[in-house]
């Protein structure tokens, strides 16, 4: 007799062992894999990927297996840790047959100069932006990383590290109160893994759920893994005093379980932080801009010279600091452009902008000259 898979689900995720519930196995994660269950193939968290290889959390343990079957040309299709996927259960070697539909995706694009994206981790839950205190706060950057962590469908986390080497707590607070203005409706945690100062409340936000964690090399994330693995796990640099900046320590990205609950993907510094199809993450970072924007006279303010601009009046008033807008426009510039490469009629839209832009420009000018051209 064949059960219904609402069934099997049932029994099959009631099999498996606490090491793969561990690592984020649920009921709906045994619904989805109901069907490669019943060809006999055995689920798996991927842990790490290299050079057409995975390493997979399975029922038998971590299992090394061949990824040939789940190569697409699609950059964004590629397995990426974090996967769920469904492999052999026995033969050498294994082979990933399939992976299950993401709930999150963290993708960057690979370059500016390309319109490809790559995607950086899956199924996320949080996303922790580790901002190192040893430099000065690059706010710019942390709204980079805002915007695709907020695309992702993930929750960002700032992470101030180093905080041991701000002792004035009055400047620590300044420091904070500029990331929360930077980062509306996301948590700010000041954190030392050298102290252990903030590791334990950190700790216990990562502990239910995946969490990925971001930054660029120097940022301390290594040694911010180690604290919240309890063991030296990740290999640790120094950074250079000049500038704060570190080689890259971690060059993979691994996914580890962390004794309080919950996974942990470490990843190489970033040196590129590059949107991707981030409008609406944009948008998020900058909430009380497009608050502000519902209020302008004109529905596509451009929020530069037009009349009844709220926005600008916002920023005359002080209300909204200068930079936070220049931020929103270079953004959302960067995104509509790489959108552009891959969306032709998205181009056409610009194109025919621009020449309207042009054309308005030109008259303007003309009607200024007396209607002399």
């Amino acid at each position: 007799m064949t059960l219904p898979s609402s069934s099997l689900s049932s029994s099959f995720s009631a099999s498996l062992p606490r090491a793969l519930a561990a690592y984020g196995w649920d009921d709906a994660w045994a619904a989805e894999f109901a069907p490669y269950a019943a060809e006999g193939l055995l689920p798996g968290r991927v842990v790490r990927v290299d050079r057409g290889q995975c390493d997979l959390m399975t029922e038998d343990g971590v299992v090394r297996a061949d990824t040939a079957f789940v190569t697409p040309h699609d950059p964004l299709r590629v397995i990426c840790t974090g996967d769920w996927a469904a492999v052999e259960a026995t033969g050498s070697p294994r082979y990933v047959k399939a992976y299950l539909p993401r709930r999150t995706a963290f993708v960057r694009s690979t370059s500016s100069q390309r319109s490809e994206g790559q995607i950086l981790a899956a199924n996320v839950d949080h996303a922790i932006i580790a901002v190192s205190l040893a430099v000065e706060l690059d706010l710019g950057r942390i709204e980079r990383f805002l915007a695709l962590a907020w695309e992702s469908g993930a929750q960002p986390l700032v992470v101030l590290t180093k905080a041991d080497l701000v002792p004035d707590p009055d400047a620590l607070g300044h420091l904070v109160q500029d990331v929360e203005t930077t980062a509306p409706g996301v948590q700010v945690l000041t954190v030392s893994s050298h102290t252990g100062e903030g590791t334990d409340v950190l700790a216990a936000v990562v502990a239910g759920g995946t969490s990925v964690l971001l930054g660029i090399s120097g940022a301390g994330k290594s040694t911010l893994a180690n604290a919240l693995l309890g063991e030296d796990v990740m290999d640790v640099q120094a950074t250079r005093d000049v500038d704060g900046k570190g080689r890259h320590t971690t060059t993979t990205r691994n996914l580890l379980a962390l004794p309080g609950g919950g996974v942990l993907i470490d990843t190489p510094g970033l040196r590129g932080v590059g949107l991707f199809d981030a409008e609406a993450g944009v948008g998020q970072v900058f909430s009380e801009i497009e608050d502000y924007a519902a209020d302008c006279r004109f529905h596509d303010c451009a929020h530069e010279a037009e009349p009844g601009c709220a926005v600008r009046a916002a920023v005359a008033d002080g209300a909204l600091p200068e930079r936070r807008l220049e931020s929103y426009r270079k953004l959302l510039r960067e995104n509509q452009r790489i959108v552009a490469k891959t969306d032709a009629r998205l181009r056409a839209e610009i194109r025919r902008d621009w020449r309207a832009k042009s054309a308005e420009g030109r008259a303007n000018h003309a009607a200024k000259r007396g209607g002399r051209p």
